[in-house]
């Protein structure tokens, strides 16, 4: 499933469905598709995104530094190096947080749906 972000201020967003409603729980805000969060929710919603994402970003810094790379054989480190890294929920999330901050400053609400 698809899930796709709307704003009068801004262009379409379109995400995997699963990283979508994970997004909203970030949020705060019911996963429910459709929806909207409303012009006066904006920057509640905002914040809790953001701060969320802090704390995952932390948690996630914190597991690779407890990884002990010295366990690791020369195979399993060329292995790794053959694999592309996966795309951080942060880094999926910028344009999301992108047409907050637009729908915040205009004064208007974003809405979602499949």
């Amino acid at each position: 499933m698809l899930i796709t972000f709307h704003s009068k201020m801004s262009g379409d967003i379109t995400m995997f469905g699963d990283v979508a409603q994970k997004l909203l729980h970030l949020m705060g805000q019911c996963e429910n598709v459709p929806g909207v969060i409303e012009a006066k929710d904006i920057s509640a919603a905002l914040t809790h995104l953001e701060q969320n994402l802090a704390q995952i970003k932390q948690q996630e810094l914190q597991q690779n530094l407890d990884q002990n790379v010295d366990d690791k054989s020369s195979d399993d480190l060329d292995d790794d190096l053959d694999q592309s890294p996966p795309i951080s929920l942060a880094v999926r999330a910028i344009p999301l947080i992108e047409m907050l901050k637009t729908a915040q400053d205009a004064e208007c609400h974003v809405m979602w749906d499949a």
